[in-house]
């Protein structure tokens, strides 16, 4: 079964107020204001100085448990938001992959599920994990390393309308099959093409059914587990906004104050790297015991969208 063994995230020091956005992404003090007291966003972090390589790098050298396993680890898997990142021939992934000793193993990078692409790249991890020859000797078995990194790089990396801001960050998660802790229940994913903006679809349409389709993957998760949603200890949504999420709860008829929203005021969206960073935050304040079940959700959005959701068990 899939287990998280490891999570580490790294996040940029440096604080961007919102009003900070306003000049350089051109918006209005209502729209500013918007974000802020609607959205509940506060800041986001920025660090013009630290490449994508360099936030790679900071996330994986954080996971100390990677450290003497480095030839156990079969897969590295990059999982970000957007598919075109860098100039050719630049290669981060490969440039970390060879600065951790990682060279040995299969690296590929996951980008057609957008922000949700980091769900899919642990479900596949177990699933190339599985299929390696065995059996292995306890604490011998197979690894693979998951990865995610972004930099805003660009206006749409920065902001996304009336809905978010992002943040720079990166994430690494080491997952095995025999994991002790963090397992994974259930998966679920739907990806909706009719909601592709650029190829003609509305955004009023795919607002207006951003929450009930989230809250169907929710269920077919929910489902696949074989758990009901009041067995559910948190959730650990996307970081998109406080609102979004305000409203899924009471759809879903799950309780506010059981969806970790915190890291939305401090950090903004940080693209793929939401799950974990509000993975550690719970870990950190003592919110999940042992045996508790525990629900990740994500929405990714570019060429229509993908909407995914993942229970655990802690």
């Amino acid at each position: 079964m899939t287990a998280l063994d490891a999570v580490a995230v790294h996040l940029p020091p440096h604080r961007v107020p919102i009003e900070s956005l306003a000049g350089p992404l051109e918006l209005t003090e209502m729209q500013v204001r918007l974000f802020r007291r609607f959205h509940g966003l506060d800041q986001v972090r920025r660090d013009p100085d630290r490449s994508l390589t360099d936030l790679l790098r900071d996330a994986a050298t954080g996971l100390t448990a990677l450290r003497g396993q480095e030839h156990r680890v079969r897969f590295v898997l990059y999982g970000r938001a957007f598919p075109v990142v860098v100039p050719y021939p630049v290669n981060p992934l490969h440039d970390v992959c060879r600065a951790l000793g990682l060279g040995h193993a299969v690296a590929f990078t996951l980008t057609q599920q957008s922000c949700a692409s980091a769900l899919l790249a642990v479900e596949m991890a177990g699933r190339l994990l599985t299929a390696e020859p065995g059996p292995h000797p306890p604490g011998e078995g197979p690894l693979a390393l998951v990865l995610t990194a972004e930099k805003a790089f660009t206006r749409d990396a920065q902001f996304i309308p009336e809905t978010s801001v992002f943040s720079e960050g990166a994430s690494a998660c080491l997952v095995s099959l025999d994991g002790p802790r963090d397992r994974l229940l259930g998966y679920a994913c739907r990806q909706r093409g009719e909601f592709d903006v650029a190829g003609g679809a509305s955004g009023a349409q795919f607002q207006r059914e951003y929450r009930p389709a989230l809250a169907e993957v929710i269920g077919r998760a929910l489902a696949v587990a074989g758990v009901d949603l009041d067995d559910i200890r948190l959730i650990l949504p996307h970081n998109v906004n406080v609102v979004t999420w305000q409203r899924l709860s009471r759809l879903l008829g799950f309780p506010r104050d059981r969806v970790l929203l915190d890291n939305v005021r401090e950090t903004g969206h940080v693209f793929c790297a939401d799950a974990f960073t509000n993975y550690l935050t719970a870990r950190d304040r003592g919110l999940l015991r042992p045996g508790d079940r525990y629900l990740v959700a994500a929405v990714g959005a570019g060429e229509g969208a993908t909407f995914a959701a993942m229970v655990f068990a802690h």
